[in-house]
């Protein structure tokens, strides 16, 4: 009679050679420009900046617990920011960045006080804080109040160079925060931030900095979300307060996360992306887009709760950019593999802390 052990897996064929295809799609995706019209730049240019935002957004609330429906304060901001700089003279391109470095050192005292909210309240908290800067920043003459103004000191760069610029530094903005945010979450400080997710007190009584790790995801996404907001004002250079600070961001964060799969890594792109083609193929039906976008959320979450990615993953045990870990058994005398067959609810990923 074989006995069997556990076996720790983390990665698998499947995610190294998804590994493998992720590098070869950027690559692709970097020169792909010269064979796309204008109009497919710009497109291809928002789908980056949704990336962005379903995975920060994925990080806060997925992976960390923190439900926010207030995200939208650091798009505002990191348009706002990108639009004050460039007036004061600093390259309209390298505002982009320092103004989502500004964003992300306002967020901290932000924290201070926000992470002593506990669920709907800490919701809710974020919310009237999106307010509150969206008045703030319609004090600014310089914007002038909702007539809002424009990031002119673009104009000095052809619609070409422009466009292409935009679209190379939303790539990299993309590729780069989902490269920290995965290997955030494959260390240390992401079992930290599955733990605390689960169990604060639990968390915290194995040594776990509960208040520091929170701080740590919180940054990042407003720091990630205001990158978003900037490269949207680079690409659409008009800046309307009641548009960069309007609830709708969040809700859209919201829709590509549930029906992509939150808590998953591949579930708030594969949502971005879907949100995306819905938007390119029924967004110039007016309210009726909205409404679909509702339904469609409803419907995920009634019959879908852990989202397209979540409900494959759990279904046949797909693991292509894992986070986590997997609990096999295997035998020391079970065929040349040294594998024990067993139910799919036994070898199903799960995420450990």
């Amino acid at each position: 009679m074989s006995t069997a052990s556990p076996v720790i897996e983390r990665g698998t064929a499947a995610s190294r050679i998804a590994g493998l295809g992720v590098a070869a799609i950027i690559v692709l995706l970097a020169v792909a420009p010269q064979f796309l019209s204008a109009g497919a730049v710009d497109r291809m240019t928002a789908l980056f900046i949704y990336v962005i935002l379903a995975a920060m957004w994925n990080a806060l609330a997925g992976y960390g617990g923190l439900v926010s429906v207030g995200q939208q304060v650091f798009f505002g901001l990191g348009a706002y920011f990108a639009i004050r700089l460039a007036n004061a003279g600093l390259n309209p391109f390298v505002s982009l960045f320092v103004a989502a470095v500004i964003v992300g050192a306002v967020s901290w005292p932000i924290s201070l006080f926000m992470l002593r909210l506990k669920n709907g309240e800490f919701a809710i908290g974020m919310w009237v804080i999106a307010a509150l800067a969206h008045l703030l920043v319609n004090l600014d003459r310089l914007i002038q109040g909702e007539t809002g103004t424009s990031l002119i000191s673009l104009n000095v760069y052809d619609a070409s160079t422009r466009r292409l610029t935009i679209y190379w530094l939303a790539l990299a903005s993309m590729t780069a925060l989902l490269a920290v945010l995965f290997g955030l979450l494959r260390g240390s400080t992401g079992a930290a931030i599955r733990a605390i997710r689960d169990n604060e007190d639990a968390a915290a009584s194995v040594g776990v900095r509960v208040t520091g790790t929170k701080r740590l995801l919180f940054v990042l996404a407003a720091f990630g979300i205001g990158i978003a907001g900037a490269l949207w004002l680079a690409s659409a250079t008009t800046f309307q307060p009641k548009t960069y600070f309007s609830v709708q961001w969040t809700a859209y964060m919201i829709f590509m996360v549930l029906v992509g799969g939150i808590g998953t890594f591949e579930g708030a792109i594969l949502g971005a992306l879907l949100f995306f083609l819905i938007e390119t193929w029924f967004g110039g039906t007016g309210v009726w887009y909205l409404i679909g976008l509702g339904a469609t959320a409803l419907a995920f979450s009634l019959l879908l709760p852990r989202g397209l990615w979540g409900t494959v993953e759990e279904r046949f045990g797909w693991r292509l950019l894992s986070v986590g870990y997997r609990v096999r058994l295997a035998s020391g005398t079970a065929g040349p593999t040294g594998e024990t067959a067993l139910p799919a609810s036994i070898t199903t990923h799960r995420e450990k802390a």
